[in-house]
């Protein structure tokens, strides 16, 4: 019997739940508390929510409108980020940069930006129109 098993083990008639995983290969399955299969993320698979945010260089070239006038400080609300950190923008036309905080906003990379008034003012842009800007991660 067990010469069977041994000689079986090795073709394909044994079904593949119940063969090992090749030498040096992880088995991609667990049991959840139930014993049901739950497939996991393949070896050097990145989940979405844990790719990791680039956090210097450039990001991107948006659009920007003035935000709510009444929030303090210098910030540009952005989906060119997905978590609130420190950046600078840079007006190409004027050639004029300001230190800023980069706020995640929802919506596509290419949708449109909102700078705060006083990033407005630093950038010499006109308050009532829009104004596209590059955007950089500090």
């Amino acid at each position: 019997m067990i010469l069977v098993l041994l000689l079986v083990a090795g073709c394909d008639l044994v079904p593949a739940g119940l063969r090992p995983p090749p030498e040096g290969v992880q088995s991609a399955d667990t049991r959840t508390a139930n014993g049901d299969l739950r497939p996991q993320a393949r070896p050097g698979q990145i989940e979405p929510a844990a790719a990791p945010e680039v956090s210097v260089g450039t990001l991107g070239r948006s659009v920007a409108s003035l935000g709510n006038a009444a929030e303090p400080g210098l910030g540009l609300k952005t989906p060119l980020v997905r978590t609130t950190r420190p950046g600078r923008v840079h007006n190409p036309q004027t050639g004029q940069s300001v230190a800023v905080t980069l706020i995640p906003i929802d919506g596509p990379a290419t949708a449109g930006s909102r700078l705060s008034l006083a990033a407005m003012q630093a950038l010499g842009a006109p308050l009532t129109g829009l104004i596209e800007v590059d955007v950089f991660g500090a």
